[in-house]
């Protein structure tokens, strides 16, 4: 796609040509990155229980209400970042390489930090916590753990993964108004414009109305001894 979007590829073990539908290929990247990716956040964000004093209670589902906020997210992410790597794979396919044009690095951007969501997700640390379900609730020495401990390692963690999340949105946000430059497509213009306005309006009610709890707080509890709560408090 560098001067001329190609509408047709040939595939030479199928002796075949094919049309390019580069509709689908919008819509489904959009989808991801405007209802996958923003579910996600959201659920992270605004869906937490309120914080107890000692927390989640011990061996709590991950499909239980009280924490399916957090399979929500991981999930959706997942899900998104996944089915982003399709939709890029299948591009570069049809287009025969690479094509280099603005709308092709945006996304490429866009992909490799949503899979470097990923990455981090893997080195976030251990959990630990006095209800966790390795630990003995009367023996503290049993309780640690990168998260419950706010280790330098999770703190990392944190900071990367919540700022590298938002960094690829707004890629995500470039990756679509530059492809709408490429392949105009007023249904997607529209509930482009529509979720952003309607995303912000959002956000400031549920923040307005209290919804967004600290996640640290909601799943080990607000009790002012926890590690947590002690590095947070000054903060």
């Amino acid at each position: 796609m560098k001067n001329e979007i190609p509408t047709e590829f040939y595939v030479a073990f199928l002796d075949r040509t094919f049309q390019i539908h580069w509709n689908l290929h919008a819509w489904l990247m959009f989808v991801v990155w405007f209802a996958l990716v923003p579910f996600g956040i959201l659920a992270i964000r605004f869906f937490k229980t309120k914080p107890k004093p000692l927390g989640l209670p011990r061996g709590v589902s991950k499909l239980d209400p009280l924490f399916i906020w957090w399979g929500m997210h991981i999930w959706s992410l997942y899900s998104a970042i996944g089915l982003s790597l399709l939709g890029m794979a299948i591009a570069v396919y049809v287009s025969g390489g690479f094509s280099g044009s603005v709308h092709a690095w945006f996304g490429a951007a866009t992909v490799l930090f949503g899979v470097l969501q990923i990455v981090a997700a893997w080195n976030r640390g251990t959990h630990g916590g006095q209800n966790h379900v390795n630990s003995d609730p009367d023996d503290p020495s049993t309780w640690r753990g990168d998260h419950y401990d706010m280790t330098p390692k999770r703190r990392r963690f944190e900071a990367y993964h919540k700022t590298g999340g938002y960094f690829a949105f707004l890629l995500a946000i470039g990756a679509v108004a530059s492809g709408l430059m490429q392949f105009w497509m007023p249904a997607i213009a529209f509930f482009l414009a529509f979720i952003l306005l309607g995303g912000f309006a959002l956000v400031v009610v549920l923040e307005a109305k209290g919804h967004r709890h600290d996640t640290y707080k909601s799943v080990f509890g607000s009790h002012p001894d926890h590690p947590g709560n002690e590095i947070g408090k000054d903060l």
